[in-house]
């Protein structure tokens, strides 16, 4: 009984460590730029669960590191439109592609699956609504805002 109290205590400050924090959009909206007209702007985001949460791999777009997969965090980064290559690493490699268009807001949300070793972090596209509403769990976990920057620059 001693022994799962210990690990009990142990682990739950590391679970909790785990999990994004940062404000939620609500708090931080108005802070966001505004998306340059040449630009299309990628939210990426991961739900709050708490399964997979020790497993937090980058996020490369098109090659670049982005930011990470942190369970209930989220961050965005205004692209030049074209075609996008989403990639997360683990034990394998998962890749996603889509295009983005000027003006164009997309949601890419990272999803754990099961994997041999560990947990397989994934990227898929969703659609706005989906995003929009997921999104509003989600804590910052960007770089800070500049609000000189409130124009249209590129922010993680």
């Amino acid at each position: 009984m001693k022994f799962s109290r210990l690990c009990a205590a142990v682990l739950l400050p590391l679970i909790l460590a785990a999990c994004a924090s940062g404000p939620k959009l609500a708090e931080m909206k108005s802070t966001i730029p505004t998306l340059s007209a040449d630009q299309g702007r990628i939210y990426f985001y991961r739900s709050g669960s708490m399964i997979g949460a020790a497993v937090q791999p980058s996020i490369m777009l098109n090659g670049a590191v982005v930011g990470e997969s942190k369970p209930g965090g989220f961050f965005f980064v205004d692209q030049a439109p074209g075609s996008q290559e989403v990639s997360t690493s683990t034990e394998v490699e998962k890749k996603l592609t889509f295009t983005l268009d000027a003006g164009q807001t997309r949601y890419v949300r990272t999803v754990i699956g099961i994997g041999f070793f560990v947990g397989r972090v994934y990227p898929e596209l969703v659609d706005d609504a989906t995003g929009q509403k997921e999104l509003e769990d989600a804590s910052y976990i960007g770089q800070p805002l500049d609000q000189s920057a409130k124009s249209g620059a590129k922010a993680l």
